[in-house]
């Protein structure tokens, strides 16, 4: 066991680096016309992201394409806004590489996430506000953008607008939503995509986000792209001809947009009917039984982070709508086109009884 008297003064070093930090980046951003006057973001839209009413202002409109894809444009604008974000781009400045991963750190209220030496944002959740500089090289980049700076914004300012990040997949129809929740290797990724060849809309892969508005709960993804691992080749043709790069986690396998790639539907968002929980198994096997809804809470809340009182508040009022949703336990093995064709068939008799009204909690 580490002795306590080493630890404090760790733990306070830690504290004054990350304060440092944020008062570096609050100082530089400040300084000059940064904020106001001469670093004007003249381009302003709204959006719902996740549920939530976005504001964005910039002066890049690389960034507002990328944001067109990712959240759903609104043509009106509205009264208020549940969180306001602006991003100015630098031209000025040289074209760093970005890093292989984005820098987040937190204290108290306010977050901070780095993306290259020239570009960062941080994040007041009290004020629901956010503010970022970014290099050329990022600002117009509009893959990097859907991929990596919008998917951290959700991350860092969700829970204080009452959104969940779950650590799952999601596919559709007919606007009905499949969560398919699970650890790494789980196969989630895999199996959303077996299901949007067999007639689902894809949704997302690994990360999907949740809101309640008016005690109705949605799903939404971003317009990320599709990773799968290296073994996937085995099971969809259309992957046996293309060469498996390295993800970011340091894993070989391949990522693509799942529509050129794969043909599949993408879809926005969903209102979701069932969550279904996955435990991998080494041999063929499809056995679905019913998790109850404090086993299925517990199985969401394992994997949420640690939020500021507020924002934790908020989540806990999703994942209790959640879970009052039919929640069931897949133990299963074997090919990923077998098993969706048994789940799907699962999820649209349970579906046509969901909207008869016949569905209850066994």
């Amino acid at each position: 066991m580490m002795d306590s008297r080493s630890v404090q003064p760790q733990h306070s070093f830690i504290r004054f680096e990350l304060r440092r930090r944020v008062d570096l980046v609050c100082t530089v951003m400040s300084a000059g016309d940064f904020l106001c006057q001469d670093a004007a973001t003249p381009l302003c839209e709204f959006y719902a992201a996740a549920g939530a009413v976005c504001s964005l202002s910039t002066n890049c409109e690389t960034l507002l394409e990328a944001a067109r894809e990712s959240f759903l444009p609104i043509e009106d604008p509205p009264g208020s806004v549940d969180f306001a974000v602006r991003f100015w781009v630098d031209y000025s400045t040289s074209a760093p590489p970005a890093w292989p991963k984005p820098y987040v750190r937190g204290l108290n209220h306010l977050v901070f996430a780095g993306f290259d030496s020239a570009s960062s944002i941080l994040a007041d959740l009290r004020a629901r506000r956010v503010i970022g500089r970014f290099s050329a090289a990022i600002g117009d980049d509009r893959s990097y953008w859907k991929a990596v700076v919008f998917p951290v914004l959700l991350t860092i300012a969700g829970a204080s607008v009452g959104i969940v990040e779950l650590h799952c997949s999601c596919v559709a129809k007919q606007k009905s939503g499949l969560l398919l929740v699970g650890a790494g290797r789980s196969g989630k990724s895999t199996l959303a995509v077996a299901l949007a060849q067999q007639g689902f809309g894809f949704l997302s892969d690994d990360r999907t986000f949740c809101s309640s508005q008016k005690g109705k709960l949605s799903a939404w993804g971003l317009g990320t792209t599709l990773k799968l691992r290296s073994d996937a080749g085995n099971h969809f043709s259309e992957l046996k001809d293309k060469s498996a790069i390295e993800l970011p986690n340091g894993e070989r396998g391949f990522r693509f947009e799942p529509e050129l790639a794969l043909g599949l539907e993408r879809v926005r968002r969903c209102e979701p009917r069932l969550l279904v929980f996955l435990e991998r198994r080494e041999n063929p096997e499809f056995r679905l039984t019913d998790l109850s809804p404090e086993e299925a809470k517990a199985r969401l809340e394992a994997d949420l982070m640690a939020e500021l009182p507020d924002g934790a508040a908020g989540q806990m009022q999703v994942i209790d709508k959640l879970v009052e949703l039919p929640c069931c336990l897949l133990q299963y093995g074997g090919r990923p086109q077998i098993i969706a064709e048994k789940l799907g068939a699962h999820f649209e008799q349970f579906d046509d009884r969901a909207v008869a009204g016949d569905v209850s909690r066994t």
